[in-house]
């Protein structure tokens, strides 16, 4: 098995974060707004994980992952609309915000979660970078990966529980990019082979 220096997906998400840790001090705010979207299995919640542990900014930084906001399968846009009115609106304008993670096996939504607008957010998951939400963020953040890359590795994280639902989630996702082209709407895009 290689190292992880020798992963060439590891090297990139470990390169990007080194940029955007830079990115996010230069915006020299202390609650700075991050946004990173891509498709399933492009590195966004690896990529998350690691601006965490990097976090330039005093004090921690609160990672929301969209996975916990989505209301089902069928629920990219829904899950986005929760993010914007829940937690990246209420953030932008200094007030308290209050999302409630959605379960997948009750299909319902369940506990409330806080985000305190003192301290910098991180927002991760597809569909998130668009028009309505771009404004509201300090760092926007695209993760471009080749389709094929991002099955294998989204299918060997989640195996047969995303399996017979790749090809719907996927239609969402090629929605909004040739609707929204968040691509366009980036500081940084970060290519993943």
């Amino acid at each position: 098995m290689p190292s992880r220096s020798d992963d060439p997906v590891s090297a990139a998400l470990e390169q990007a974060a080194t940029l955007i840790e830079q990115d996010v001090r230069a915006v020299a705010a202390v609650n700075p707004v991050v946004l990173i979207d891509g498709g399933s299995g492009a590195g966004k919640s690896t990529l998350a994980s690691l601006l965490v542990r990097r976090w330039p900014v005093v004090g921690h930084v609160q990672l929301i992952a969209l996975d916990s906001l989505y209301p089902g399968w069928d629920g990219l846009e829904g899950g986005v609309e929760r993010a914007l009115e829940w937690i990246l609106r209420p953030h932008g304008r200094g007030y308290l915000g209050t999302w409630r993670r959605w379960d997948w096996e009750a299909q319902a939504e369940a506990e409330s979660h806080a985000v305190d607008p003192a301290l910098g957010v991180i927002v991760e998951g597809s569909g998130i970078l668009r028009a309505s939400t771009a404004g509201l963020a300090d760092v926007r953040i695209w993760v471009e990966s080749a389709e094929a890359s991002r099955k294998a590795r989204a299918l060997a994280r989640d195996g047969d529980t995303y399996r017979p639902h790749w090809d719907r989630w996927a239609a969402q996702e090629r929605l909004h990019r040739e609707r929204d082209d968040p691509r366009s709407l980036a500081t940084r895009v970060v290519e993943v082979p």
